[in-house]
């Protein structure tokens, strides 16, 4: 499997496999994955993209097909393979997305020629025989293109932190960090960064806001959890660690705030997940350590309060 900064580099010099590829991998439930984005209105959730370690045509590692989404519903447990068309996006692993009033925002990830910074959204609530993608043109600076960033949600605005991926073009708050391991591979150098995007899902503007206090290190493959009008963020990869800090960013005021946790600390880790489960508490699960091993547990981490 490839690790979370390489990327799929047999994959880059293949093009998508034909659809009977799949035949054999899909039956009524989606092909096992890594790096695909997996995000729940509440009452169904949404599966999309992401790469599969298997033969395929001489090579081990490749991209899903894009044009299709997997449908959970969580009353039935039954899944549905739903094809989608429009601007569909590119076969992509480490891409962000979240789902808000059944509308899958997707943002960002590592493709067969690099990474993007382009945005998508796909209404669920379409009455449309086949969903549709649409590119949707922002306003403003965007974020650099990136892949294994995080996003909380917070009233009408989306906020994305962190991530690995080019060197900023235009002016960018925050610090941008070049893994060196990169300038050996084809294409350009990437790196990971601790830079804060908002966007506005409104008027679709990108804006960047002046935030305060102690900021994270970058980094890349962390977990974001929102609640109240706090922005949570746990461990994620920068350079050869895999950190298991815990911070908070005011969404209102935008300062940093860094806790110190009592107990048993998890360890360090990458490819997790951190999820509300009330009002004052998350639920971190799984990941992938220093080591390189996946795990498999998961910890209750900290009673999270609303700033007034």
């Amino acid at each position: 499997m490839a690790d979370d900064n390489e990327d799929l580099q047999a994959d880059e010099e293949l093009p998508a496999p034909a659809e009977d590829s799949f035949e054999q991998l899909e039956n009524d439930s989606p092909a096992e994955r890594s790096g695909h984005v997996a995000v729940t209105d509440g009452r169904c959730m949404y599966v999309w993209g992401g790469y599969k370690n298997a033969q395929v045509r001489g090579f081990y590692d490749f991209y899903l097909p894009r044009d299709e989404i997997w449908i959970y519903n969580m009353e039935t447990g039954r899944w549905k393979k739903s094809k989608t068309e429009g601007d569909v996006p590119p076969s992509m692993s480490g891409s962000c997305a979240v789902c808000v009033d059944r509308v899958v925002y997707l943002f960002g990830g590592h493709h067969a020629r690099g990474n993007t910074n382009k945005f998508y959204m796909l209404n669920s609530r379409s009455t449309d025989k086949v969903l549709q993608w649409v590119r949707v043109e922002c306003q403003g600076v965007p974020p650099s293109s990136k892949d294994k960033l995080g996003v909380w949600v917070y009233k009408n605005k989306l906020i994305f932190f962190g991530g690995y991926g080019y060197f900023p073009e235009g002016k960018q708050r925050g610090t941008f960090e070049f893994d060196e391991t990169s300038f050996w591979n084809s294409g350009l150098p990437r790196g990971w960064n601790d830079h804060v995007h908002v966007l506005d899902t409104e008027t679709f503007t990108w804006s960047q806001p002046i935030t305060t206090g102690k900021t994270p290190s970058p980094r890349a493959a962390h977990a974001c959890a929102t609640v109240g009008n706090r922005g949570y963020v746990f461990g994620g990869r920068y350079r050869e660690s895999r950190m298991n800090d815990l911070y908070y960013l005011n969404l209102d005021t935008w300062e940093w705030n860094e806790i110190i946790t009592q107990g048993i600390c998890p360890v360090g880790r990458s490819w997790h997940s951190l999820t509300p489960i009330s009002s004052d508490h998350l639920f971190l699960f799984g990941g992938f350590t220093t080591d390189k091993q996946p795990l498999s547990c998961g910890t209750p981490l900290v009673q999270a309060k609303r700033e007034r």
